[in-house]
């Protein structure tokens, strides 16, 4: 009895933490760079390399669907449900590198799959879809303030996790 009561104080603890988390990026999702480019993305990260890499996944496509709503999904629900995947994608292997190898070379990973790496992706994607802004033009408007946020997003996410890591919450 008393292992199953602790697994559910931790189940409890791990869904508090990552609605926590979420309700950061929905904050974060209003705080917008250009278009969907917004700041939603450090809670996922943060809980990639604090929670687990899934749970970061979660939060951090959570947090790209969550800019595209308010955004008004301006590519399209298809193009956006395929950031999310692409997003949780990019915060798993954050978390994974930054709990497996160097918190720092998950930074400069991360930094450049979500950058250049994502708007190749997007800017494909869209193309395949028939939206009017796609090719090179998307990634040429895209690929720099996409890469700053991005670098912006996880560096913060790292320094919380440093600062934080070896304390109880």
């Amino acid at each position: 009895m008393n292992n199953i009561s602790r697994s559910s104080k931790n189940s409890i603890k791990l869904i508090t933490r990552c609605g926590v988390l979420i309700a950061l990026s929905a904050i974060g999702a209003m705080i917008k760079i250009q278009g969907t480019i917004a700041f939603d993305s450090m809670p996922g990260y943060f809980a990639a390399i604090y929670i687990s890499p899934i749970a970061g996944a979660i939060v951090a496509g959570l947090g790209h669907f969550l800019t595209a709503i308010t955004s008004g999904f301006p590519m399209s629900l298809p193009m956006h449900l395929m950031l999310m995947v692409v997003m949780g994608i990019v915060a798993y292997i954050f978390g994974f590198i930054g709990n497996k190898i160097n918190g720092v070379i998950a930074c400069v990973v991360a930094t450049i799959l979500n950058g250049p790496v994502c708007t190749v992706i997007a800017a494909i994607t869209a193309k395949a879809l028939g939206l009017p802004f796609s090719g090179a033009a998307m990634f040429t408007a895209l690929v720099v303030p996409l890469t700053i946020a991005s670098a912006i997003n996880i560096v913060l996410a790292f320094i919380v996790y440093m600062i934080i890591r070896n304390k109880r919450i």
